[in-house]
């Protein structure tokens, strides 16, 4: 049997079976590693580690001549944050004849809008064209929800959600194609139609990937006699806007994380790499317990049999209170200018509390961040990152496949880091000022390396000088990597000692750190 359900009054239930397990491994190379630049700070406290962010990409400032490259180079992804306001459900391309585009939902629900840019940076600043509104009455005249552009044989297409007028959460998927080569030009677009699925129940977030020669779609949807509001399903395509076969379900909101406020699987996007496809989707109400959750299959996997999949039991994604961060997801992937940068697009709020409902606060922004890659080839999602300047991670030269880290506030060198936040920090302009630097955590924005003794840890701000000159350092590059030499004692660096960072002479690879 067949009914529409809206998204506020589908049945809560634990129905339908999830795939669950740990990922395999594989090796994969590590990426080339360099040196930085310093944003500006605020006088009388710690720095702002720059206002609104230092965008990355072409035009960035080379590090010293012969020596590493600058952070903004080596992070190469937009620092911007939020990169653009209220735009939900965020969709960048990847760069098609130079141009990245963008889409995404508008508070209002009533429209689907474009922008283009050279550069990812650029996004936030660019015009914003309306190529499609909804109409005054009747079908398609509710909600319109999360728009995706694609380019698909040459041609774009746009994959949204639509309710109807008389009933804004009955809603569908719908698509538009355009045979123009710029997609901001309205004049290109014409519309589909509706996908039609297994079932004429509510429908939404698709996405569209090709892989071994097959082209794909995964949406969420309400499957009747399932008691959860939205699952996954997975089904090859035989044209952009229709489905070959039957639906595969995918996964179903069983977990703890996927079931707070609503039990939601949506918002899916894939990445294939490193000999395995990657399926990110999120889970539960719109609010600050929206989060992102894992497939992953082999790359000569049958994307069509549920059981080539494996959920990642916990979520990868979540709100930071400590970076003010709320309600991370509905992502996407692009790639940074450089062709090689793999880059994570999301929404978040920067606010917990909200008043009302939640699908009705303006504030979910549009952000971009790195996504990294641990050595056996799975992604390292981190944390929403939060503002501040150009992010890096330091890799002492005797140790090459280790990085800094900290934990429980104390900070070591240790291998096979996947608490990736841990080893993520930004150089700021350092609290001893002369030209000195101080280093940030990522993970603790108001937390900053500091020596007493021989011992390095991350502390707290502190007024006073005793702290400004325990927390600051002297970065000199040393070939294609840097020493950091301790504030006022021109004899003393940070050094790796067997899994240690503590203090020393001056002494080659010990002393010498590399930054990726």
């Amino acid at each position: 049997m067949t009914f529409d359900i809206s998204r506020r009054t589908l049945l809560r239930g634990g129905l339908g079976v999830a795939t669950t397990g740990t990922l395999l491994g594989l090796a994969s190379s590590a990426q080339a590693v360099g040196d930085p630049e310093t944003p500006a700070g605020t006088a009388g406290g710690p720095p702002s580690d720059s206002a609104g962010g230092t965008p990355a990409g072409p035009g960035t400032p080379a590090g010293p001549a012969g020596g590493p490259p600058a952070d903004a180079e080596i992070y190469g992804v937009p620092t911007v944050n939020p990169l653009i306001e209220q735009r939900a459900d965020p969709c960048i391309t990847h760069p098609v004849a130079g141009m990245y585009y963008f889409t995404g939902s508008v508070p209002e629900y009533d429209r689907i809008v474009v922008r283009g840019a050279s550069t990812i940076a650029g996004l936030a600043t660019a015009s914003e064209s309306v190529i499609w509104r909804r109409p005054a009455s009747g079908r398609m005249a509710g909600h319109i929800w999360a728009p995706e552009l694609h380019r698909i044989d040459n041609r774009w297409y746009i994959y949204f959600a639509a309710g109807d007028s008389d009933d804004v959460f009955r809603v569908r998927m719908y698509v538009l194609e355009s045979t123009l080569a710029d997609p901001r030009d309205p004049a290109g677009w014409v519309l589909r139609g509706q996908i039609a699925t297994e079932w004429d129940s509510f429908s939404l977030d698709a996405t569209t990937f090709e892989h071994a020669g097959r082209r794909y779609l995964v949406w969420a949807q309400s499957e009747p006699e399932i008691a959860v509001n939205s699952s996954l399903y997975i089904a090859e395509m035989s044209s952009p806007w229709a489905l070959a076969g039957k639906p595969v379900r995918l996964t179903t909101p069983t977990r703890n994380w996927e079931i707070r406020g609503y039990r939601v699987n949506e918002g899916a996007a894939v990445i294939v790499r490193n000999g395995r496809v990657f399926l990110t989707f999120s889970a539960s109400a719109t609010d600050a317990r929206y989060c992102m959750g894992l497939l992953t299959a082999s790359e000569n996997a049958d994307l069509l049999d549920r059981a080539s999949w494996v959920k990642t039991p916990d979520p990868i994604f979540v709100t930071n209170e400590q970076t003010g961060q709320y309600g991370p997801g509905h992502n996407t992937f692009t790639v940074a200018e450089d062709g090689v940068t793999d880059v994570l697009v999301y929404h978040a709020r920067d606010y917990r509390d909200i008043a009302g409902d939640p699908l009705y606060d303006p504030n979910r922004h549009t952000r971009v961040q790195k996504l990294y890659w641990h050595h056996d080839g799975t992604p390292l999602f981190g944390i929403p990152v939060g503002t501040g300047g150009p992010i890096v991670r330091l890799t002492p030269a005797d140790a090459r496949s280790a990085f800094v880290r900290q934990s429980a506030f104390v900070v070591r060198v240790d291998t096979d880091v996947r608490e990736l936040a841990d080893s993520q920090f930004r150089f700021v302009p350092g609290f001893a000022g002369d030209g000195t630097e101080s280093i940030g955590s990522v993970a603790y924005p108001d937390r900053y390396l500091r020596v007493v003794g021989d011992t390095v840890r991350i502390d707290p701000f502190e007024a006073g000088d005793a702290y400004a000159g325990q927390t600051s350092f002297r970065r000199i590059p040393r070939g294609k990597g840097v020493t950091l030499q301790v504030a006022g004692d021109g004899n003393t660096y940070l050094r790796h000692d067997s899994g240690t960072l503590t203090t020393g002479p001056l002494s080659g690879a010990r002393t010498t750190f590399l930054l990726s």
